[in-house]
C-alpha cells in the first residue's frame, strides 16, 4: 500500500468540496490508515491541509510523505489499546478534532446455522468492538474541540442483509446504531457523528477476490474519502446522525 502513496495530487479537488475552507488547524485521527480505503482517506485529509495521525497495527512513518503525517501504530481491539492511542495523540498534538474510522473486516459464505462462534466473534471484534473502544477513548477529546467530527465506514449490508453474510451484516448494523447514539448523546457539544455505507469498494483486495466482477460499478475509495473530508469540514456541520449510502453504479 505504501507504494500508492505520494505527494498530494488532489488538494484543489478537496478544497472545492470543502467550499474553499482548508483544514489547516484540524487534527485528524484515521484508524485503519494503511488499509485499502484508509490510504485514500489519509491522503485526502492531508491534501485538505489537516494534520493526520494514521494508525493501524503496522503503520509506518514512511507510508506517507507529507510532513503533516504522523504514524502511531496501535491495537484498538481492546479498550486499553484505544486509550493509549488517544493519549499518545493528545500528548503529541494537544487536541483531537476528527475521528475517521475505517477499520473493518468481512467474512461470508456460511448460513446463520453454519456460522461458527469464532467467525461471529471476529466480525463483532473487527466491525463493532473496535469502534466501541475508540469512541470511548476519543469522544471526550472531540467534545472539547467544540466542533468535533466522527465519520465511520459501515457497509450497505447494514441496511440490506444478504444470505450467507449474517455475521458481517449484524456487526455492521450494530455499528450504525452505535454511531447514531453517539450523535444524540453529544450534540450539545457541537460534536457530529455520521456513518457512510459503501457498496462494494474498488480495492486491490476486492478485485483479487472477485476478478470477474464489473469493477466499473464499484465504489471508488477516493469518492468515499472526499465525502469524509466534506463531513469533517465546516460545510458538513449540519449533518449529524446520518446514515449515508454510497453504492456506485450498483444501485
Amino acid at each position: 500500500m505504501a507504494s500508492e502513496c505520494g505527494q498530494p495530487t488532489g488538494s484543489r479537488h478537496v478544497q472545492i468540496l470543502l467550499g474553499g475552507t482548508p483544514m489547516m488547524e484540524k487534527i485528524v485521527l484515521v484508524t485503519g490508515a494503511s488499509g485499502g480505503l484508509g490510504v485514500s482517506v489519509t491522503q485526502a485529509f492531508l491534501d485538505a491541509g489537516a494534520t493526520v495521525i494514521g494508525t493501524s497495527r503496522k503503520i509506518k512513518q514512511s507510508d506517507f510523505t507529507s510532513p503533516n503525517f504522523a504514524a502511531l501504530p496501535a491495537e484498538i481491539s481492546t479498550r486499553e489499546g484505544a486509550r493509549v492511542l488517544v493519549d499518545q495523540a493528545l500528548g503529541r498534538f494537544g487536541k483531537l478534532d476528527v475521528l475517521a474510522h475505517t477499520v473493518g473486516g468481512f467474512a461470508g459464505g456460511q448460513s446463520i446455522v453454519e456460522t461458527d462462534d469464532e467467525t461471529f466473534q471476529r466480525m463483532l471484534d473487527l466491525n463493532l468492538n473496535s469502534l466501541f473502544h475508540i469512541l470511548r477513548a476519543a469522544v471526550p477529546a472531540l467534545r472539547e474541540s467544540g466542533s468535533g467530527r466522527i465519520i465511520a465506514i459501515g457497509s450497505r449490508a447494514a441496511l440490506e442483509p444478504g444470505a450467507n453474510v449474517g455475521a458481517y451484516s449484524a456487526s455492521k448494523a450494530a455499528m450504525v446504531d452505535l454511531i447514531r447514539t453517539v450523535a444524540l448523546e453529544n450534540k450539545d457539544a457541537g460534536l457530529t457523528a455520521n456513518v457512510i455505507l459503501p457498496g462494494t469498494m474498488d480495492t486491490p483486495a476486492n478485485r483479487k477476490a472477485m476478478p470477474d466482477a464489473n469493477f466499473a460499478q464499484w465504489v471508488r475509495p477516493a469518492t468515499v474519502a472526499s465525502l469524509m473530508v466534506w463531513l469533517a469540514g465546516d460545510a458538513g456541520r449540519d449533518v449529524n446522525g446520518a446514515v449515508i449510502p454510497v453504492y456506485g453504479g450498483d444501485v
